[in-house]
């Protein structure tokens, strides 16, 4: 019996974590493999600034879009910015917080090339990674708290994509983005 390419992948990156304590995903990171970028408005700066500093922590480099202040400003903006740094490859991954984290997503996923997922617990932020490919978390700093914040962009950044059934299914979606020309 031959293993895939992915399950030889998984097995790669569960080897390293228990080895080097450190996540597969953060240790590339860390080693140049890509970067995040955080961006938020007034409503979750609080909480973009704490899962910042937690991925710093866990090895990412990390690229803030801002804001960093408490003043009112528009979520499209920072929800912009992230989602063009992923679409164009500058970034791994993106994370935007907001109030609901519902306009940040709507916002950066008018970027081509981006699926962005509002998670608000671990199994949306893995089935948002293992079947539908998402490449940007939204997160609604009004609906959760800083610890479950942490373990959902955790488990989203360490859950692999799927492939095999779901890369149909997501070429679907990005077949939509091309017909809206």
């Amino acid at each position: 019996m031959h293993a895939s390419e992915e399950e030889v992948r998984r097995l790669v990156r569960r080897a390293v974590e228990e080895i080097g304590g450190q996540p597969a995903a953060a240790a590339a990171a860390a080693a140049g493999g890509g970067a995040i970028a955080v961006g938020a408005d007034h409503a979750g700066v609080a909480l973009k600034e704490k899962l910042a500093a937690h991925l710093s922590a866990r090895g990412y480099a990390v690229r803030d879009c801002g804001t960093t202040g408490s003043d009112a400003v528009d979520y499209p903006d920072f929800a912009r910015a992230v989602a063009k740094l992923v679409a164009g490859g500058e970034v791994a991954a993106g994370i935007v917080v907001d109030g609901a984290g519902i306009g940040s997503c709507m916002a950066a996923n008018k970027v081509p090339g981006v699926r962005a997922a509002l998670c608000y617990d671990l199994s949306t932020a893995r089935n948002s990674r293992e079947h539908n490919h998402a490449n940007v978390l939204t997160l609604g700093a009004g609906l959760i708290g800083e610890a479950l914040a942490k373990q959902i962009v955790d488990a989203w950044l360490e859950t692999p994509w799927g492939g095999d059934r779901h890369a149909r299914r997501v070429a679907k979606i990005m077949a939509i983005e091309k017909e809206r020309g």
